[in-house]
């Protein structure tokens, strides 16, 4: 359950809209894309309403537990997926007038706490494009996302934090070219609620 003190830490950003000039990737950040009121609500609703669950992942030579909690919803006929509930559908349709891209699925991830995080990966959900188009929404606690070009080592790794609030489009070529990572930290820090809205195709 959310407290009214965890929803009144989280801190929306200030920076605007940005657009990242770096090589093979179409990278667009906007600071509080929701409002503060609109974002304490979606965290608190998605936090507790949400069937979240486990998953294993192999790791080398081995399986293991991921380290946070996921949730997949889908457009589709009734074969067993979770369906967009109205929330989503409304962030959907805000995603989606700023990208101009019709999405039909979308990966809720719950960090926990520090001890969740995604490690180094390019997303590889089949796409129905050559190019995955990724529109990702935060709530909840300030996480670093960090990006680097799996190709041209001499380019700097980007290190972006990612507000209550904030929306952060990766287009084009930036999932061909580009991984990225959410590490994990030592601090203190209350729950993050990531949504990534996707282009999945179906036989």
């Amino acid at each position: 359950m959310t407290l009214f003190e965890d929803i009144a830490l989280f801190a929306p950003g200030n920076r605007g809209k940005k657009i990242f000039e770096v090589p093979d990737a179409d990278l667009l950040l906007i600071d509080n894309f929701f409002s503060k009121e609109e974002s304490d609500y979606y965290y608190t609703v998605f936090l507790n309403q949400t069937s979240w669950r486990e998953y294993d992942m192999p790791m080398y030579d081995k399986i293991v537990t991921a380290p946070r909690m996921v949730s997949w919803f889908e457009d589709g006929e009734n074969d067993g997926r979770q369906k967009l509930t109205p929330d989503l559908l409304t962030i959907r349709e805000r995603v989606e007038a700023e990208t101009q891209i019709k999405f039909n699925a979308v990966l809720l991830n719950l960090y926990r706490n520090g001890s969740d995080g995604v490690s180094w990966h390019s997303d590889k959900t089949g796409s129905t494009n050559k190019n995955m188009n990724i529109a990702s929404v935060t709530f909840g606690e300030t996480r670093m996302f960090r990006l680097r070009h799996k190709f041209l080592k001499h380019i700097p790794q980007l290190e972006i934090p990612l507000f209550h609030g904030t929306f952060l489009w990766m287009a084009g070529s930036t999932n061909s070219y580009w991984e990225h990572q959410v590490p994990k930290t030592t601090r203190d820090v209350l729950p993050r609620i990531n949504l990534t809205f996707r282009q999945v195709k179906r036989d």
